[in-house]
């Protein structure tokens, strides 16, 4: 049902795992937010850094830059890309408590993850 979280699927692989180094490559779900508990975007992407990079740097005008959804609060790997957008859709038809609940799961501090990404 994709309207319930999911603790794991058979291709889900944690966040923070990371796939730096490997030939193959990887596809991202990730959640922005302008800061703890504040507004809250979904969205998945092939190149994890550089699309976070430009939503930091206003490259996109809409929704994450008209409400400085910049901070990477959480993010998974996946290897084929249907499965980073099957999740986005999923997460996208959660309530928002669902989703504060999966940021503070791997990340209670909210940090800004992309500071951790190999870039």
């Amino acid at each position: 049902n994709l309207d319930e979280p999911v603790a794991r699927s058979s291709a889900w692989i944690p966040a923070f795992a990371g796939t730096s180094g490997e030939a193959a490559v990887s596809f991202y779900t990730y959640l922005l937010a302008s800061g703890p508990y504040g507004t809250l975007y979904c969205g998945h992407t092939d190149d994890l850094a550089s699309r976070v990079w430009k939503h930091k740097e206003k490259a996109y005008r809409g929704f994450t830059a008209k409400y400085d959804v910049v901070r990477l609060a959480w993010y998974e790997v996946h290897e084929e890309r249907e499965y980073a957008f099957r999740r986005e859709r999923q997460i996208k038809k959660w309530n928002r408590a669902w989703k504060i609940r999966l940021i503070e799961e791997l990340n209670p501090r909210w940090d800004d993850l992309y500071e951790t990404l190999n870039c």
